[in-house]
């Protein structure tokens, strides 16, 4: 087995969208995307309660790739134009392929609104190739028990295998590319070796903790939290300093152009204004103000 050489090491930044302030490791001034992902936001920790709800995001379209979320803590209401309403609850995992388009809606749910809590998650963009941009959309929400998990031998460390397989452990969600995601719980001292698919392109991002990496890279929050890989190997290693909280990713790249507006991510500027054009027209749906 080799490990992985490190290719970038990336800071997870706060950037400011709209009244939201949010981490965005993908992409940055030094990383464009990383194919096929195209968007990390990490939003959260928020105290939410009835006096400060800023993370209500009404009905918005997408088209031309797959929005992800990865529910950390708290609560939130899915509602899309296929007719899908669901809670989605900590540990859970909403995968959304947006295809030729859909609209949805999220924010917290009134319930966790009126008792107040804390709401963290990630959401990832998954491009799409051009020859399934324009797929009939989907929607798959897995909850946190349903998962299958793989343990080190010390049980230190816990991986919820989200999408694709591990050690023999497969994924539930139905994926439209090649693709792993992992979500990985550490303790103190936890160690373990992670295989890697030499075909995909990895990342491994830190939400929490203090991680070394092929004993040889520290991943610190507030100071360095992403790592993307070099396809040169087949594993990498974990040991967490302090209890720690990563995600892993990995895809076949595309080696596509990727032309981005907004909620559209298509291969050209013409793509791109046909979705604009067909979201005027109500040609992806409709869904009403809750």
């Amino acid at each position: 087995m080799k490990q992985n050489t490190i290719k970038t090491i990336g800071r997870s930044d706060f950037v400011n969208m709209g009244p939201i302030k949010l981490r965005q490791p993908i992409p940055t001034q030094h990383i464009d995307m990383i194919d096929p992902f195209v968007l990390l936001h990490h939003y959260g920790p928020y105290a939410i309660d009835e006096r400060n709800n800023p993370f209500d995001l009404g009905p918005h379209p997408h088209r031309g790739f797959e929005p992800i979320t990865f529910l950390v803590q708290g609560e939130q209401l899915h509602r899309d134009s296929l007719g899908h309403e669901s809670v989605v609850k900590a540990g859970d995992v909403q995968w959304t392929t947006a295809g030729r388009g859909i609209i949805h809606a999220e924010r917290p749910t009134k319930t966790f609104v009126e008792k107040g809590g804390t709401l963290e998650g990630i959401q990832l963009w998954l491009n799409l190739p051009a020859e399934k941009k324009m797929i009939q959309p989907n929607y798959q929400h897995v909850k946190k028990d349903e998962f299958n998990l793989v343990f080190s031998e010390d049980k230190k460390v816990s991986i919820q295998v989200i999408a694709g397989s591990l050690e023999g452990k497969n994924g539930k969600i139905a994926t439209q590319t090649p693709v792993n995601v992992y979500m990985i719980d550490v303790e103190a001292g936890g160690k373990h070796h992670i295989k890697i698919d030499n075909e995909h392109q990895p990342v491994l991002y830190l939400l929490s903790g203090n991680v070394k990496v092929n004993n040889e890279v520290d991943l610190i929050q507030n100071k360095n939290q992403l790592i993307e890989f070099n396809q040169d190997g087949n594993q990498f290693s974990i040991e967490a300093k302090a209890e720690s909280k990563l995600l892993f990713l990995s895809g076949k790249p595309f080696h596509e152009k990727v032309t981005t507006y907004g909620p559209y991510v298509m291969n050209t500027q013409t793509e791109i204004m046909e979705a604009m054009r067909d979201y005027q027209m109500g040609k992806m749906g409709f869904l009403p103000n809750s």
